[in-house]
Formats: structure tokens, C-alpha cells, sequence
């Protein structure tokens, strides 16, 4: 049945933008080192226009705990720096008029702790999102069945093959949470 394949397809690629999206909020929770991707969120105003700090300024890790971000436009280091101090990322930037340090300190076992619950949330909505789409295209298989252009055998081996990508990118999700909390873990 083209229209059901079509349904799938539709429903895998939905999915996998599911996934790609909790790994992406997964990469921006803070852990003991330093990472690039714990600035992706950050917004600065520039020139009156929230602009995203990767377009900005060079994100670089020099070490296991430093992060140094080289601004392209030496006049916006202010406003960078506003940015980060406001921000969620409990980091405080350090700078020498051409580029702020981010110091990235040890984490403590109960900050740990709290992280790891973090990382749950973000894969619970990334598990809530996926069901999520199940559930539509479910609906959506048992609307083209009631309109006939459906058989039940269709309907059926429809549901298990969409049972089977949910089952798929719920345990890509797992596998990101579980390796975003060995991360944290890791002293």
C-alpha cells in the first residue's frame, strides 16, 4: 500500500528529527568537560538582534576544562560576555580584550546528581515526542482503514512495523542517556 508506506516513511523521518533533536539537547548538558556545545543555546544581543554566539565568535576547548571563545568582531566581546554570565550554563568568562576563558570546575557528586535528572527529563521528552508520533500515525492508519483504502492485514503489518521504529528511536534515546550519564558519572 503506497499510502501506508508513505505514512512510515513520514513517521521514521519525524522520529530520526526526534532522536537528532534530544541528542542535540543532550550535547548541550554540562558534564566535568569542557564541550564546545555547552554554548550552542546562547543568545547575544547584537546590534539589538538576539544572535546565536556560534555565528558570533570561534568556540574552541583548549583543554579538559577550558573553553575559549575568540569573538570575530573584537567590539562584541561585551555583550558575549553579558551572555554567558546571564545564561543557565553556571560559568563565569574571564577576559583579556581579545578572548574569554571559561573556566569549567569540577563537579560536585550532588551537582552530578542533579545533572543526571537533567539528562532523564530531556529523554523522557525525546521518548514523549516519539510515542507521540506513534500515536498520530496510528490514527492516521485507522482513519485510512475506516475509509477502506486500507485492508486490516495492511492496517496490522502497518502497526508492527511502526511498533518497531518507535521501539528503534525510543532505544537510540536510551543509548544517548546512557552514555550522557557514564559522561556525567565519570569523575
Amino acid at each position: 500500500m503506497e499510502l501506508i508506506d508513505e505514512l512510515l516513511e513520514d513517521a521514521k523521518g519525524r522520529m530520526s528529527k526526534s532522536v537528532d533533536s534530544s541528542r542535540g539537547e543532550l550535547a548541550t548538558v554540562r558534564t566535568g568537560r569542557a564541550s564546545p556545545h555547552l554554548l550552542d543555546r546562547i543568545m547575544v544581543d547584537y546590534y539589538g538582534a538576539q544572535t546565536p554566539l556560534k555565528q558570533l565568535a570561534n568556540v574552541a576547548t583548549s583543554d579538559a576544562r577550558l573553553l575559549t571563545v575568540t569573538p570575530f568582531d573584537k567590539s562584541s566581546i561585551g555583550a558575549i560576555e553579558k551572555s554567558i554570565q546571564e545564561s543557565d550554563i553556571g560559568l563565569t568568562p574571564s577576559n583579556d580584550g581579545n578572548v574569554i576563558r571559561l573556566q569549567v570546575p569540577e563537579l560536585t557528586e550532588e551537582r552530578r546528581r542533579e545533572m543526571v535528572k537533567v539528562v532523564h527529563g530531556v529523554a523522557e521528552e525525546g521518548r514523549v515526542a516519539i510515542r507521540n508520533i506513534r500515536r498520530d500515525v496510528m490514527q492516521d492508519l485507522r482513519d485510512l482503514k475506516k475509509e477502506g483504502e486500507a485492508g486490516e492485514d495492511d492496517e496490522r503489518r502497518a502497526e508492527s512495523a511502526l511498533q518497531k521504529q518507535t521501539d528503534d528511536a525510543i532505544g537510540e534515546i536510551d543509548v544517548l542517556l546512557k552514555g550522557k550519564e557514564e559522561e556525567i558519572l565519570e569523575v
